[in-house]
């Protein structure tokens, strides 16, 4: 997650993370309140940071993406290598080598279509609305929508929209797995900590697709869209 720098009052800049700063450092550094953004603000935002959605690449067709796993130096051998043996005449080597290069690209191919599978589960997983503080009240937008500084809260069974520095809790315990792999749940703080932690340690953050498992709570947005940890992967 690209995280903001944050600066020290003598002007010098403190290369710290938004786990080890305060819940009003954090709220300075990305010019917010506990207010919420104004609606002109949180415009200019997202006409800065771009729309809260993980990017999409354009699909090839399956038949391009398979005949690319071909493109391999270690393929152009066994090729080679297929052709000596047919003009020697040993054509079941020949038919040896060519199936392993066939299924070496067969297993290939799987492989991307099935990452490709998984990422759009990811994407499928992001909620299509959030509950933010704007212009002084509760307003619920597209998850799209959300940008650096939006307050966002959070109740049991929703979705973390995006990447956020949580300012206030309420026996708030979130199910991180899709990013940790940790089956088990993790209870929130407010707290600033110590130390360059792992994702799994930040626990005044919460990160996009997490589920809040019980509790509440409310949380700045650091990061949105590809920004995220979610966008990482």
């Amino acid at each position: 997650m690209n995280n903001p720098k944050f600066t020290t009052p003598s002007g010098d800049t403190a290369p710290r993370q938004v786990w080890q700063q305060t819940v009003d450092a954090v709220l300075a550094q990305t010019k917010s309140q506990a207010a919420g953004l104004s609606s002109a603000d949180a415009a200019e935002r997202l006409n800065t940071c771009g729309p809260n959605a993980l990017p999409e690449k354009k699909g090839k067709p399956g038949w391009l993406r398979f005949l690319a796993h071909f493109n391999d130096v270690l393929i152009y051998v066994l090729l080679a290598a297929a052709a000596l043996t047919a003009i020697m005449g040993h054509w079941v080597d020949t038919l040896v080598i060519l199936g392993v290069t066939v299924i070496n690209a067969l297993i290939g191919h799987i492989q991307e279509s099935n990452a490709e599978k998984s990422l759009q589960g990811i994407r499928n997983m992001l909620s299509s609305d959030a509950r933010v503080q704007r212009n002084g009240k509760h307003e619920t937008i597209p998850t799209r929508d959300l940008v650096p500084g939006d307050i966002v809260i959070l109740r049991a069974g929703d979705r973390v929209p995006a990447d956020m520095r949580l300012i206030e809790t309420h026996n708030l315990r979130v199910e991180e797995a899709i990013l940790t792999g940790e089956s088990t749940v993790v209870d929130k703080i407010t707290d600033a900590l110590e130390g360059d932690l792992p994702l799994g340690d930040r626990v005044n953050m919460v990160f996009s697709g997490t589920t809040v498992s019980a509790g509440g709570g409310v949380g700045v947005v650091t990061a949105t869209g590809a920004q995220t940890e979610l966008g990482h992967i």
